[in-house]
Order: C-alpha cells, then structure tokens, then sequence
C-alpha cells in the first residue's frame, strides 16, 4: 500500500478559499472524487485530508468525507487552540460521523505574525489537549518558524509534531541554510516527523527539476530518517507544478536509492504509524 498524507479538497460555493488568488488554476472546486482515479492510478490506496482554513464548520465537513469516502483514511482538522474548552471540543469533533478518522489538528502559523505564536501560553494548553486526545499536531510553517517549533516539541514530549512541506524551504533560490540547521535541530527531538510534501511549488513551478529537490529531500533524509518522513501529494496545490502522477513519480525517485524497506516506510509504515490508519 502507498499512504498519501498530505492532500486538500474545497467547495468554493460552500466557503471561499481566501489565500487562493483570483486568477489561480487552483480557483475551483476539488473534490475527493476529482483525486480518486489520479490516485489510485499513482498506487495509492490510503490518504490524510488536511484543513486550509481556520473555520470551525471545515473539520465536521471533512470528517463527513471521510466517512463517505474509503480512500480517505485520515483527517487533520483545525479547532481554535486558544478556547479554554478545546478538550471538550475535540471530543465533540470525535464523537460526529467520520469522528474516528480525526488523527491531527493544524493551525495556520504560517500566517501568524508572530514568529514564536506556537510558544504562548494559551497555545500550549491547547496543544497539551491534543496529546491528551491521543491526536497529533501538523505544522505549516515558514523557515523562520522551525526554531519556535523545535522548541515547542521539546516543551511537549508526548505530542508528535509532524513538519508539513518539510517547513518550506528556499528551494527556488537554492539556498540550504539557515533552513537546513534549523530542520536538523527540529529532527533531533524524537517526537517529531517530517512530510516530503509540497515541494514541486516551493521550487520554480514552472522549471523544477528533481536536481532542485534533492538537496533538501537529502537533508531531510539525513535529519529524520525514513522512519520519521512520510509522502504527501499536496494535491490540488501541487497542479500549480505537477500533476498527480509526476509528484508521485518524483517522490518515488527521489527515494530511489534506498533499500525496499525504507522506501516501504516513506511511501506507508511511518503514515501508518503516526495518524494511527
């Protein structure tokens, strides 16, 4: 089996998507049955359907998604972290129809002004309430975020964070550092994983090659192992680059040189294994 953890679907006639331009590609609606035939021609047999924007209604739609839809194994949801009732509404969220698919929450922090956001108090009392859930914490996050989040897993050792995208790296400029030693320093906290995810589109979309992406996929590799790096699609943003099958393809090469077992856990075991499938 192949796990995908990391894809999106939106209705635009039922919320906008205000972070997607007017006149993006990506502008329409997609949905679990539009990737259903593109993954299961890449092999993949399992996804995790992951938030995009920080509205209570969107978790409770893709629970109900999930549970209609075998392919999707798995729902990273949002819920306002900073309520002093998120333990109640959690359970809430688990107790719905598709509630037992819920494996993680995410926030936006990419958006957050303030680089160390994930280190305020009221932040971390609800993180705390998603370890005690037995759920995990996605982060999507920019590079200059890696040190606050390295630093909130180290102040929550039951929570397993789990690196979105890889933390964006400067893949269109070539640049490796400050990114890459802050990503190490994330990846020696033992509750931590990493998604290669999204990076097609933190390259030139237009002109990536796999030479582009191999030094930070290598990196990631060195800092994490294969035992805590996990594929992601990106799809439907990563149609901005690729489409489905080149961003499988892609993955798969970039792993090429790892013995079967490895590249087991990359394309399934640590998926498996973190979101609980």
């Amino acid at each position: 089996m192949t796990v995908d953890a990391h894809h999106h679907v939106w209705d635009l006639s039922v919320r906008d998507q205000d972070w997607i331009p007017q006149h993006s590609p990506i502008r329409q609606d997609f949905t679990v049955a539009d990737l259903e035939p593109e993954a299961r021609a890449a092999g993949v047999d399992r996804t995790v359907l992951v938030q995009t924007v920080t509205v209570a209604e969107e978790t409770p739609e893709l629970l109900a998604l999930a549970d209609a839809h075998d392919l999707v194994a798995g729902v990273v949801g949002w819920t306002d972290l900073t309520r002093l009732d998120v333990a109640e509404e959690l359970a809430r969220l688990r107790a719905l129809p598709g509630g037992a698919r819920l494996k993680g929450i995410r926030h936006q922090v990419q958006g957050e002004p303030d680089p160390e956001w994930l280190l305020r108090p009221d932040v971390l009392r609800g993180l705390t309430a998603v370890a005690e859930a037995g759920l995990v914490y996605d982060l999507v996050v920019l590079p200059h975020q890696l040190p606050a989040c390295a630093k909130a897993a180290a102040h929550l050792p039951r929570l397993t964070f789990v690196l979105d995208h890889l933390g964006k790296p400067p893949i269109a400029s070539g640049a490796l550092d400050p990114w890459a030693a802050d990503l190490r320093a994330l990846a020696a906290l033992p509750n931590t994983v990493a998604k290669l995810s999204g990076l097609v589109t933190e390259a030139d979309p237009a002109a990536w090659t796999l030479d582009d992406l191999r030094p930070y996929a290598d990196t990631a590799l060195e800092a994490f192992g294969p035992g805590r790096l996990m594929f992601g699609s990106d799809w439907p943003v990563c149609t901005l680059a690729a489409p489905y099958g080149d961003v499988m393809e892609a993955a798969r090469q970039l792993i090429a040189a790892l013995d079967e077992s490895e590249r087991t856990q990359i394309l399934e075991g640590t998926a498996t294994r973190v979101y609980r499938l």
